[in-house]
Protein backbone atom coordinates (compact mmCIF):
# COMPACT_ATOMS: atom_id res chain seq x y z
CA UNK A 1 0.00 0.00 0.00
CA UNK A 2 1.34 3.45 -0.99
CA UNK A 3 -0.05 6.87 -0.11
CA UNK A 4 -1.85 6.95 -3.46
CA UNK A 5 -3.97 3.95 -2.46
CA UNK A 6 -6.76 6.04 -0.93
CA UNK A 7 -9.84 4.02 0.13
CA UNK A 8 -11.46 7.22 1.41
CA UNK A 9 -11.94 9.48 -1.64
CA UNK A 10 -13.89 12.01 0.42
CA UNK A 11 -11.15 12.31 3.03
CA UNK A 12 -9.66 15.77 3.43
CA UNK A 13 -6.00 14.99 2.83
CA UNK A 14 -3.65 17.96 2.81
CA UNK A 15 0.11 18.10 2.69
CA UNK A 16 3.21 19.83 1.46
CA UNK A 17 5.26 19.14 -1.63
CA UNK A 18 8.37 20.61 -3.18
CA UNK A 19 7.76 22.16 -6.60
CA UNK A 20 10.89 22.32 -8.80
CA UNK A 21 12.24 25.83 -9.37
CA UNK A 22 9.53 27.19 -7.05
CA UNK A 23 9.71 25.75 -3.54
CA UNK A 24 7.29 24.31 -0.96
CA UNK A 25 3.58 24.31 -1.70
CA UNK A 26 0.42 23.41 0.18
CA UNK A 27 -1.60 20.74 -1.59
CA UNK A 28 -4.89 18.91 -1.27
CA UNK A 29 -5.44 15.43 -2.65
CA UNK A 30 -8.45 15.04 -4.95
CA UNK A 31 -8.85 11.56 -6.39
CA UNK A 32 -5.42 10.89 -7.91
CA UNK A 33 -4.57 14.55 -8.52
CA UNK A 34 -2.35 16.85 -6.46
CA UNK A 35 -3.82 20.36 -6.27
CA UNK A 36 -1.67 23.33 -5.19
CA UNK A 37 -3.81 25.53 -2.91
CA UNK A 38 -1.03 27.88 -1.77
CA UNK A 39 -2.12 31.52 -1.75
CA UNK A 40 -1.39 34.80 0.01
CA UNK A 41 -4.00 34.14 2.72
CA UNK A 42 -2.79 30.63 3.45
CA UNK A 43 0.87 30.44 2.38
CA UNK A 44 1.83 27.90 5.06
CA UNK A 45 0.34 24.85 6.73
CA UNK A 46 0.36 26.88 9.92
CA UNK A 47 -1.94 29.48 8.33
CA UNK A 48 -4.18 26.83 6.83
CA UNK A 49 -4.77 25.08 10.16
CA UNK A 50 -5.56 28.40 11.87
CA UNK A 51 -8.65 28.91 9.71
CA UNK A 52 -11.99 28.86 11.57
CA UNK A 53 -13.65 27.51 8.41
CA UNK A 54 -11.00 24.87 7.72
CA UNK A 55 -13.28 22.03 6.58
CA UNK A 56 -15.56 24.20 4.43
CA UNK A 57 -12.56 25.99 2.96
CA UNK A 58 -10.85 22.75 1.94
CA UNK A 59 -14.03 21.31 0.46
CA UNK A 60 -14.32 24.25 -1.93
CA UNK A 61 -10.70 25.41 -2.31
CA UNK A 62 -9.53 26.10 -5.86
CA UNK A 63 -6.00 25.58 -7.01
CA UNK A 64 -3.58 24.44 -9.67
CA UNK A 65 -3.35 20.81 -10.74
CA UNK A 66 0.37 20.08 -10.51
CA UNK A 67 0.43 16.36 -11.25
CA UNK A 68 -0.72 12.92 -10.29
CA UNK A 69 -0.03 11.00 -7.12
CA UNK A 70 1.98 8.55 -9.18
CA UNK A 71 4.21 11.41 -10.32
CA UNK A 72 4.63 12.58 -6.74
CA UNK A 73 5.40 9.10 -5.41
CA UNK A 74 7.87 8.47 -8.23
CA UNK A 75 9.83 11.58 -7.24
CA UNK A 76 9.76 10.90 -3.49
CA UNK A 77 12.68 8.49 -3.24
CA UNK A 78 15.57 8.15 -0.78
CA UNK A 79 17.86 9.64 -3.42
CA UNK A 80 15.61 12.55 -4.42
CA UNK A 81 17.42 15.78 -5.16
CA UNK A 82 16.76 19.08 -3.39
CA UNK A 83 14.75 20.43 -6.34
CA UNK A 84 12.82 17.28 -7.27
CA UNK A 85 9.01 17.09 -7.20
CA UNK A 86 8.51 15.21 -3.94
CA UNK A 87 6.51 14.89 -0.74
CA UNK A 88 7.56 16.92 2.28
CA UNK A 89 6.45 16.47 5.89
CA UNK A 90 2.99 18.09 6.20
CA UNK A 91 4.08 20.45 9.01
CA UNK A 92 6.07 23.64 8.46
CA UNK A 93 6.17 26.39 11.14
CA UNK A 94 4.70 24.19 13.86
CA UNK A 95 6.76 22.89 16.76
CA UNK A 96 7.12 19.12 16.67
CA UNK A 97 6.57 17.56 20.09
CA UNK A 98 6.36 13.95 21.26
CA UNK A 99 4.92 12.19 24.28
CA UNK A 100 6.58 9.17 25.81
CA UNK A 101 5.54 6.22 27.96
CA UNK A 102 1.87 6.69 27.09
CA UNK A 103 1.12 2.96 27.07
CA UNK A 104 1.47 2.23 30.78
CA UNK A 105 0.32 -1.37 30.68
CA UNK A 106 3.07 -2.48 28.31
CA UNK A 107 5.65 -0.41 30.22
CA UNK A 108 4.75 -1.99 33.56
CA UNK A 109 4.77 -5.44 31.99
CA UNK A 110 8.25 -4.91 30.55
CA UNK A 111 9.56 -3.70 33.89
CA UNK A 112 8.02 -6.73 35.63
CA UNK A 113 9.68 -9.09 33.14
CA UNK A 114 13.03 -7.35 33.55
CA UNK A 115 12.80 -7.53 37.34
CA UNK A 116 11.90 -11.21 37.19
CA UNK A 117 15.02 -11.89 35.09
CA UNK A 118 13.32 -14.58 33.03
CA UNK A 119 11.70 -16.36 35.97
CA UNK A 120 8.05 -16.80 34.91
CA UNK A 121 6.91 -17.74 38.41
CA UNK A 122 8.56 -14.67 39.90
CA UNK A 123 7.00 -12.46 37.21
CA UNK A 124 3.56 -13.85 37.98
CA UNK A 125 4.03 -13.19 41.70
CA UNK A 126 4.77 -9.51 41.06
CA UNK A 127 1.98 -9.28 38.47
CA UNK A 128 -0.49 -10.73 40.96
CA UNK A 129 0.37 -8.03 43.52
CA UNK A 130 -0.18 -5.34 40.89
CA UNK A 131 -3.49 -6.92 39.86
CA UNK A 132 -4.63 -6.92 43.46
CA UNK A 133 -4.47 -3.14 43.25
CA UNK A 134 -5.95 -2.48 39.80
CA UNK A 135 -7.94 -5.62 38.95
CA UNK A 136 -7.44 -8.35 36.40
CA UNK A 137 -5.96 -6.22 33.62
CA UNK A 138 -2.87 -4.05 33.59
CA UNK A 139 -4.74 -1.93 31.04
CA UNK A 140 -6.78 -0.63 33.97
CA UNK A 141 -3.96 1.70 34.98
CA UNK A 142 -5.09 5.32 34.72
CA UNK A 143 -2.06 7.63 35.13
CA UNK A 144 -2.29 9.85 38.18
CA UNK A 145 -5.26 7.98 39.67
CA UNK A 146 -5.35 6.70 43.27
CA UNK A 147 -5.04 3.16 41.92
CA UNK A 148 -1.95 4.15 39.93
CA UNK A 149 -0.39 5.57 43.08
CA UNK A 150 -1.04 2.25 44.82
CA UNK A 151 0.66 0.47 41.93
CA UNK A 152 3.58 2.84 42.42
CA UNK A 153 3.78 1.75 46.08
CA UNK A 154 3.82 -1.92 45.06
CA UNK A 155 6.57 -1.36 42.52
CA UNK A 156 8.62 0.70 44.96
CA UNK A 157 8.41 -2.14 47.45
CA UNK A 158 9.71 -4.48 44.73
CA UNK A 159 12.62 -2.11 44.01
CA UNK A 160 11.24 -1.55 40.51
CA UNK A 161 10.50 2.15 40.38
CA UNK A 162 12.07 4.27 37.63
CA UNK A 163 11.75 7.69 36.04
CA UNK A 164 10.00 6.03 33.08
CA UNK A 165 7.34 4.55 35.31
CA UNK A 166 6.89 7.97 36.93
CA UNK A 167 5.76 9.48 33.62
CA UNK A 168 4.01 6.24 32.66
CA UNK A 169 1.57 6.10 35.56
CA UNK A 170 2.21 9.36 37.40
CA UNK A 171 0.07 12.50 36.94
CA UNK A 172 2.39 14.32 34.52
CA UNK A 173 2.88 13.28 30.91
CA UNK A 174 6.31 13.23 29.32
CA UNK A 175 6.27 15.73 26.44
CA UNK A 176 9.53 16.62 24.72
CA UNK A 177 10.73 18.36 21.57
CA UNK A 178 11.17 15.80 18.81
CA UNK A 179 12.21 18.04 15.94
CA UNK A 180 12.73 21.67 15.03
CA UNK A 181 10.19 23.43 12.79
CA UNK A 182 10.93 22.65 9.12
CA UNK A 183 13.32 19.78 9.99
CA UNK A 184 11.01 16.74 9.71
CA UNK A 185 11.22 14.59 6.56
CA UNK A 186 8.33 13.22 4.53
CA UNK A 187 7.27 10.03 2.78
CA UNK A 188 10.02 8.30 0.82
CA UNK A 189 12.91 10.26 2.33
CA UNK A 190 15.89 8.87 4.17
CA UNK A 191 15.42 8.79 7.94
CA UNK A 192 18.52 9.25 10.05
CA UNK A 193 20.29 7.54 12.96
CA UNK A 194 23.02 9.32 14.91
CA UNK A 195 26.27 7.46 14.10
CA UNK A 196 27.14 6.92 17.77
CA UNK A 197 24.16 4.58 18.20
CA UNK A 198 24.44 0.80 17.90
CA UNK A 199 21.02 -0.10 19.38
CA UNK A 200 18.01 1.63 17.89
CA UNK A 201 14.56 1.07 16.46
CA UNK A 202 11.62 2.74 14.70
CA UNK A 203 8.58 3.88 16.67
CA UNK A 204 5.27 3.86 14.77
CA UNK A 205 2.95 6.56 16.07
CA UNK A 206 -0.13 8.64 15.38
CA UNK A 207 0.71 12.35 15.14
CA UNK A 208 -1.90 15.01 15.91
CA UNK A 209 -2.00 18.50 14.39
CA UNK A 210 -2.96 21.23 16.86
CA UNK A 211 -3.44 24.91 16.06
CA UNK A 212 -2.50 27.89 18.24
CA UNK A 213 -5.87 27.79 20.02
CA UNK A 214 -5.26 24.24 21.19
CA UNK A 215 -7.77 22.76 18.74
CA UNK A 216 -6.91 19.29 17.43
CA UNK A 217 -7.60 19.58 13.71
CA UNK A 218 -6.23 16.39 12.16
CA UNK A 219 -3.92 13.40 12.31
CA UNK A 220 -1.14 11.74 10.36
CA UNK A 221 1.56 9.09 10.87
CA UNK A 222 5.05 9.45 12.30
CA UNK A 223 8.26 7.56 12.94
CA UNK A 224 9.74 8.75 16.25
CA UNK A 225 13.16 7.22 15.60
CA UNK A 226 14.58 5.94 18.88
CA UNK A 227 18.20 5.46 19.94
CA UNK A 228 17.75 2.96 22.77
CA UNK A 229 21.40 2.90 23.82
CA UNK A 230 21.77 6.68 24.02
CA UNK A 231 18.57 7.30 25.98
CA UNK A 232 19.28 4.22 28.09
CA UNK A 233 22.57 5.67 29.29
CA UNK A 234 20.74 8.64 30.79
CA UNK A 235 17.32 10.22 30.42
CA UNK A 236 19.20 13.53 30.26
CA UNK A 237 20.43 12.44 26.82
CA UNK A 238 16.88 12.40 25.46
CA UNK A 239 17.56 15.40 23.21
CA UNK A 240 20.61 13.70 21.69
CA UNK A 241 18.65 10.47 21.27
CA UNK A 242 15.63 12.05 19.60
CA UNK A 243 16.53 15.23 17.70
CA UNK A 244 19.07 14.68 14.93
CA UNK A 245 19.28 15.30 11.21
CA UNK A 246 16.38 13.48 9.46
CA UNK A 247 15.46 11.62 12.67
CA UNK A 248 11.78 12.61 12.46
CA UNK A 249 9.49 11.36 9.66
CA UNK A 250 5.87 12.54 9.31
CA UNK A 251 3.30 11.86 6.60
CA UNK A 252 2.31 11.08 4.00
CA UNK A 253 -0.60 13.54 4.32
CA UNK A 254 -2.50 15.18 7.16
CA UNK A 255 -6.08 13.96 7.37
CA UNK A 256 -8.22 16.85 8.58
CA UNK A 257 -11.01 16.09 11.04
CA UNK A 258 -14.53 16.36 9.59
CA UNK A 259 -17.86 14.66 10.22
CA UNK A 260 -16.53 11.26 9.13
CA UNK A 261 -13.05 11.34 10.66
CA UNK A 262 -12.62 12.59 14.22
CA UNK A 263 -10.49 12.26 17.34
CA UNK A 264 -12.69 9.31 18.32
CA UNK A 265 -11.54 7.59 15.12
CA UNK A 266 -7.94 8.13 16.19
CA UNK A 267 -8.71 6.62 19.59
CA UNK A 268 -9.60 3.36 17.82
CA UNK A 269 -6.69 3.33 15.36
CA UNK A 270 -4.62 0.19 14.85
CA UNK A 271 -1.12 0.87 13.56
CA UNK A 272 1.02 -1.70 11.80
CA UNK A 273 4.69 -1.61 10.92
CA UNK A 274 7.13 -3.65 8.88
CA UNK A 275 10.90 -3.34 8.71
CA UNK A 276 12.48 -4.94 5.64
CA UNK A 277 16.26 -5.22 5.58
CA UNK A 278 18.59 -5.56 2.64
CA UNK A 279 19.84 -8.68 4.45
CA UNK A 280 16.42 -10.34 4.12
CA UNK A 281 15.49 -9.69 7.74
CA UNK A 282 11.89 -8.65 8.44
CA UNK A 283 10.24 -7.35 11.58
CA UNK A 284 6.52 -6.82 12.08
CA UNK A 285 4.92 -4.73 14.79
CA UNK A 286 1.63 -3.28 15.90
CA UNK A 287 0.45 -0.50 18.18
CA UNK A 288 -3.18 -0.15 19.20
CA UNK A 289 -4.45 3.26 20.25
CA UNK A 290 -7.16 1.49 22.24
CA UNK A 291 -4.41 0.58 24.74
CA UNK A 292 -3.13 4.12 25.32
CA UNK A 293 -3.18 5.10 28.98
CA UNK A 294 -3.43 8.85 28.56
CA UNK A 295 -6.24 10.13 26.38
CA UNK A 296 -4.85 12.12 23.41
CA UNK A 297 -6.88 15.20 24.41
CA UNK A 298 -5.35 15.02 27.89
CA UNK A 299 -1.81 14.97 26.48
CA UNK A 300 -2.64 17.97 24.30
CA UNK A 301 -4.05 19.76 27.36
CA UNK A 302 -0.81 19.15 29.26
CA UNK A 303 1.17 20.57 26.34
CA UNK A 304 -0.68 23.80 25.49
CA UNK A 305 -2.54 26.18 27.77
CA UNK A 306 -1.98 29.15 30.06
CA UNK A 307 1.33 27.56 31.06
CA UNK A 308 2.66 27.27 27.48
CA UNK A 309 1.54 28.87 24.22
CA UNK A 310 2.31 27.75 20.66
CA UNK A 311 1.52 30.69 18.37
CA UNK A 312 2.25 28.58 15.29
CA UNK A 313 0.60 25.42 16.65
CA UNK A 314 2.35 22.07 16.99
CA UNK A 315 2.35 18.48 15.80
CA UNK A 316 2.30 15.90 18.62
CA UNK A 317 3.48 12.28 18.50
CA UNK A 318 1.25 10.21 20.81
CA UNK A 319 3.66 7.41 21.71
CA UNK A 320 3.73 3.71 20.90
CA UNK A 321 3.26 0.36 22.58
CA UNK A 322 5.72 -1.22 20.12
CA UNK A 323 9.00 -2.51 21.58
CA UNK A 324 11.03 -4.81 19.29
CA UNK A 325 12.47 -7.97 20.86
CA UNK A 326 13.10 -10.18 17.80
CA UNK A 327 16.78 -11.07 17.56
CA UNK A 328 18.49 -9.86 14.41
CA UNK A 329 21.95 -11.16 15.09
CA UNK A 330 23.18 -13.08 18.12
CA UNK A 331 20.63 -14.67 20.42
CA UNK A 332 19.44 -12.31 23.11
CA UNK A 333 20.73 -9.19 21.37
CA UNK A 334 17.28 -8.09 20.14
CA UNK A 335 16.66 -5.80 17.20
CA UNK A 336 18.67 -2.90 15.87
CA UNK A 337 18.58 -1.16 12.50
CA UNK A 338 20.93 -1.91 9.64
CA UNK A 339 21.61 0.70 7.00
CA UNK A 340 19.18 0.38 4.12
CA UNK A 341 16.27 -0.88 6.20
CA UNK A 342 12.91 0.14 4.80
CA UNK A 343 10.34 1.09 7.43
CA UNK A 344 6.65 1.03 6.50
CA UNK A 345 4.11 2.32 9.03
CA UNK A 346 0.46 2.15 8.11
CA UNK A 347 -3.05 2.70 9.41
CA UNK A 348 -6.15 2.03 7.36
CA UNK A 349 -7.48 5.59 7.36
CA UNK A 350 -4.15 7.43 7.16
CA UNK A 351 -2.23 5.47 4.53
CA UNK A 352 1.42 4.47 4.71
CA UNK A 353 4.56 6.28 5.83
CA UNK A 354 7.64 4.75 4.18
CA UNK A 355 11.26 5.69 4.77
CA UNK A 356 14.73 4.20 4.32
CA UNK A 357 17.23 4.14 7.19
CA UNK A 358 20.64 5.79 6.91
CA UNK A 359 23.02 7.54 9.28
CA UNK A 360 22.06 11.14 10.00
CA UNK A 361 25.42 12.13 8.56
CA UNK A 362 24.48 10.43 5.28
CA UNK A 363 21.05 12.05 4.96
CA UNK A 364 20.68 15.35 3.09
CA UNK A 365 21.72 18.13 5.48
CA UNK A 366 18.90 20.32 6.74
CA UNK A 367 19.30 23.67 4.99
CA UNK A 368 15.77 24.90 4.32
CA UNK A 369 14.64 26.34 7.65
CA UNK A 370 12.14 28.98 8.73
CA UNK A 371 14.16 31.92 7.40
CA UNK A 372 14.55 30.21 4.02
CA UNK A 373 10.81 29.59 3.89
CA UNK A 374 10.03 33.23 4.65
CA UNK A 375 12.42 34.46 1.95
CA UNK A 376 10.99 31.97 -0.54
CA UNK A 377 7.37 32.96 0.12
CA UNK A 378 8.23 36.65 -0.01
CA UNK A 379 9.95 36.18 -3.35
CA UNK A 380 6.81 34.50 -4.70
CA UNK A 381 4.61 37.41 -3.53
CA UNK A 382 2.86 35.29 -0.90
CA UNK A 383 3.79 37.42 2.15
Amino acid sequence: MLPHDNPYPKALLVGRVWRPALGPALVILRDDRVIDITNAKTPTMRDLLERDDLVAYLQSAKGEDIGSLNDLVAGSTPNAGEDDFRLLAPCDLQAVKASGVTFAASMVERVIEEKAAGDADRAEEIRARVRAVIGDSLSGIVPGSPAAMQVKSVLLAEGMWSQYLEVGIGPDAEVFTKSQPMAAVGWGARVGLHPISTWNNPEPEIVLAINSRGQIVGATLGNDVNLRDVEGRSALLLGKAKDNNASCAIGPFLRVFDGDYTLDTVRQAELSMKVTGEDGFTLDGRSSMTQISRDPASIVGQTIGAHHQYPDGFFLFLGTMFAPVKDRGAAGQGFTHHMGDRVDIWEDQLGVLSNTVRLSTECPPWRFGTSALMRNLAGRGLL
